[in-house]
């Protein structure tokens, strides 16, 4: 490679491109913002007192009467296509 060859190639290299910049600018203006918000954020949270976790509520599963038996596969497999499952 001759010497004007690499200062060719050293300089298309070092171009500036201006949609570069622009990327750059517009990036750093986003992740500003947001180390802005999660401060906020996290200020707001630490002034605010815990709140309570709220109580999941369960519903108790459906026992069976000790003689009774469960529907067949198919009759299941039937009821939740029909109840709009698809399975």
């Amino acid at each position: 490679m001759t010497k004007d060859d690499r200062h060719r190639a050293d300089a298309r290299f070092n171009k500036a491109d201006p949609g570069k910049l622009e990327r750059d600018a517009a990036l750093k203006a986003v992740t500003d913002n947001m180390a802005k918000l999660k401060a906020l954020r996290l200020a707001h949270e630490a002034a605010a007192p815990p709140r309570p976790a709220a109580a999941v509520k369960t519903t108790p599963a459906k026992s069976r009467k000790p003689g009774e038996k469960a529907p067949a596969l198919a009759d299941w497999l039937a009821t939740q296509q029909n109840g709009g499952r698809r399975t």
